[in-house]
């Protein structure tokens, strides 16, 4: 079969003799070619990881992030069309807020993480609308269900991660990851100081003009606050 989608590209509807969905394909190559984001599930929280590319010198500090605070216990990393990741960061603020307020406490992350990747899918349907352009990854961490890493793509494919990585370095950022044994990390405040993100330097040395982010989600405080290129969302025990 041939591997151009002439003809059967121009809906996210339409399927290819050879059953692929060439919209939602295009869309991951847009993740793809886009800067790369990892996430790392520790005993006691969730590390982010995002590479910041600074394409011009004027810039306000803040300006171009890849990092978001979706509620006060979970946090969010994106790699693809901003634009795109943007207005989900949105879509699952909504549904934080909203279940809290049917519920009256904050939503596991399982929950959330399938609501958004619903959301997402549903753009896969349908000839009038287009896929999003993005993946991210979705970290929490609270008393009942501890830390929790899941990632979503553009298929509205939803799953948990140990690890994983987005963006254009993610088979080399995959295989450091690996590498970690984060099934015996026990400690995520020390994680950054010994990891490394496809033989680049420690991605937790971040300064106002740097391109390597780091977040982190963990037990110590209940506060989530971002500061310049640091996101910081924990929770109390």
């Amino acid at each position: 079969m041939s591997s151009i989608g002439t003809g059967y590209d121009l809906s996210a509807s339409t399927f290819s003799p050879d059953g692929r969905v060439f919209q939602v394909e295009y869309a991951m190559k847009a993740v793809e070619n886009s800067s790369t984001a990892i996430g790392i599930r520790c005993k006691d929280g969730v590390v982010f990881g995002v590479e910041k590319l600074v394409l011009s010198k004027l810039y306000e500090e803040g300006s171009n992030k890849r990092l978001f605070n979706v509620d006060r216990h979970v946090g969010m990393a994106v790699a693809g069309l901003l634009a795109d990741a943007r207005s989900l960061a949105d879509i699952a603020r909504e549904e934080a807020s909203n279940f809290r307020s049917n519920y009256g406490y904050d939503i596991p992350l399982k929950h959330l993480a399938d609501r958004v990747a619903m959301y997402v899918h549903a753009y896969t349907l349908y000839s009038a609308v287009r896929p999003f352009g993005c993946s991210f990854m979705l970290g929490s961490y609270d008393n009942d269900d501890g830390a929790q890493l899941y990632m979503i793509d553009p298929s509205g494919v939803s799953y948990g991660y140990w690890g994983c990585a987005i963006g254009k370095a993610r088979q080399a950022a995959k295989t450091e990851i690996e590498k970690l044994q984060l099934l015996v990390v026990a400690d995520c405040n020390t994680l950054p100081k010994t990891s490394v993100i496809a033989g680049e330097e420690d991605f937790s040395a971040v300064n106002a003009r740097g391109n390597k982010l780091c977040g982190m989600l963990s037990r110590t405080t209940k506060r989530a606050v971002s500061v310049q290129h640091f996101l910081l969302v924990q929770y109390c025990n």
